[in-house]
């Protein structure tokens, strides 16, 4: 029953998109044919009264998505994070992607957090409030344990919410391969990659374990960064449903005027921000990839408070000395270097000529830079070097556009508190101390002493390794698929009586 079931689904979808106008922004964000723009009305425009209304108030596209439920609100969310599938504009406004829906009951979330945790509410926490806050997939609620007193924030997952997870992202497989039929040119966007990529995320975002221990990891990494708290995972209090951490008491960072009137340092907090956001993608490889002003509040004492780590950007070591060559290229305005960084990596097919692409990297670099400080972006840096790599050949790399796309939401948050900031002398000393750390001699002879301490592991079986690789190399490989006529003429044989048998079915039919 799945396939007539997601046929609906895609034409509840669809209605819903044509209903509220977001079809024709969707198809220009695909860069979608006249033709196919054509039939899309003509088609659609029959169907639209099937279509859910949304909130008229809102853009066409998040009205359509917020219309149509919590996995539209979360996928929107997960696009927002790749302006290389959806466009820059559209990324744009998929970032304010509301991400508010009604409350459930108190009851049902004392009741589940009770079935997860195997004791009575009043048990664990002296105090339970409301929810204060909810989500597409989870609300929050303000509490006190019991144990000590502490004041903590409670997370509960929507009752039922995995099921209709499943069967909306069952929906969107289906989707993504009806995109790829009718859309050729889509297919370089790897629309069922996105999907998949989307289903890993939310299915990690559905087990709350996962995300109190990314929480637990980014706090280890972060506990030496003065000004900066990541909030105590309870694990005594925390399950697969339900996620306990320690209250952070703060202005949210969206509450501007709330800052200004306290006497906070707004300039210092925007500068804050944005060295935080780099030494935790340079130097940990583990950044807050959601970033965004929801998710962080100030302290009285001036303190950033990090919240909600269902999305967390990990990139691997060397990764992060490619990006930090490329980033502190642009900062030096050494664009054959970066342009060399691309091919070495690999990122840049081999055979593209290295001098055009410094070239076309200039002309990416050279304008920024020609503007006045407060006007320099590194977002729009950014965006343009995905455009040029693109021309070029290069393949998305899926932890790269998250970091991008993080690093822009960073800029926007770090320039609401300091609209004078200038990015690249603030991010210039981080940089800089990676490059010294990471690239430099001290990292060579911490790169030779990790060679010698696995060789020195695998020490006593390194002849027998050679041996089994030389004796391997010199033997040649069986051919396994050259023995086998009989299983080959079976299967012509089965294939052909399958044939004939659905010839001979369709004449009686």
């Amino acid at each position: 029953m799945k396939g007539p079931l997601n046929i609906w689904r895609l034409i509840r979808t669809g209605a819903t998109f044509q209903r509220t106008g977001a079809m024709g922004v969707v198809l220009d964000a695909l860069d979608a044919p006249p033709q196919l723009r054509l039939a899309a009305r003509v088609i659609g425009f029959p169907f639209a009264w099937l279509g859910k209304k949304g909130d008229p108030d809102l853009p066409p596209v998040t009205r359509a998505i917020t219309a149509l439920g919590p996995a539209y609100i979360k996928f929107g969310q997960i696009l927002s994070t790749r302006p290389d599938v959806v466009g820059a504009e559209l990324a744009d406004q998929l970032q304010y992607l509301q991400d508010k829906l009604p409350p459930f009951p108190t009851e049902v979330a004392r009741k589940m957090i009770e079935e997860e945790l195997g004791r009575p509410v009043d048990e664990m926490f002296t105090e339970f409030s409301e929810p204060v806050a909810a989500a597409s997939i989870a609300q929050v609620h303000r509490a006190r344990l019991a144990v000590d007193g502490s004041e903590v924030a409670v997370k509960v997952l929507r009752p039922k919410i995995e099921r209709a997870f499943r069967t909306d992202l069952d929906a969107f497989h289906f989707s993504a391969a009806v995109i790829e039929f009718l859309l050729p040119q889509t297919r370089r966007l790897r629309p069922q990659e996105v999907v998949a990529h989307f289903e890993s995320v939310v299915m990690g975002e559905l087990d709350l374990r996962l995300e109190s221990a990314s929480a637990s990891e980014f706090a280890e990494n972060t506990q030496n960064d003065e000004g900066f708290v990541v909030p105590r995972v309870r694990w005594g209090h925390s399950g697969k449903t339900v996620m306990t951490l320690g209250w952070g008491e703060g202005i949210p960072a969206n509450k501007l005027e709330d800052i200004r009137t306290s006497g906070l340092d707004m300039d210092r907090l925007g500068e804050r921000v944005l060295q935080l956001f780099l030494s935790h993608a340079l130097r940990d490889g583990l950044f807050h990839g959601d970033m965004h002003q929801g998710n962080l509040k100030f302290a009285p004492n001036g303190d950033i408070i990090a919240l909600d780590f269902g999305i967390m950007g990990r990139i691997d070591e060397y990764t992060r000395r490619v990006y930090a060559e490329i980033l502190y290229g642009f900062i030096m305005r050494d664009y054959t270097r970066v342009a060399e960084v691309h091919f070495e990596a690999g990122y840049v097919p081999a055979d593209r000529d290295v001098e055009e692409f410094a070239r076309a990297l200039r002309a990416v670099g050279e304008p920024i830079f020609g503007m006045d400080a407060t006007q320099i972006s590194m977002g729009r840096l950014l965006n343009y070097l995905f455009e040029v790599t693109e021309k070029f050949g290069m393949e998305t790399r899926t932890e790269l556009i998250l970091l991008q796309r993080t690093m822009v939401v960073v800029e926007g948050v770090a320039r609401s508190l300091n609209p004078h900031i200038n990015i690249w002398q603030v991010a210039k000393p981080v940089v800089e101390s990676y490059i010294t750390n990471s690239i430099g001699p001290k990292a060579l002879l911490a790169d030779l002493a990790k060679t010698a301490r696995v060789l020195a592991r695998f020490g006593p079986r390194l002849p027998a390794l050679a041996e089994a690789a030389l004796i391997a190399q010199s033997t040649p490989a069986p051919d396994h698929d050259r023995a086998r006529p009989l299983r080959a003429m079976g299967y012509v044989a089965l294939g052909g009586g399958l044939s004939l048998a659905a010839v001979w079915i369709s004449t009686l039919l």
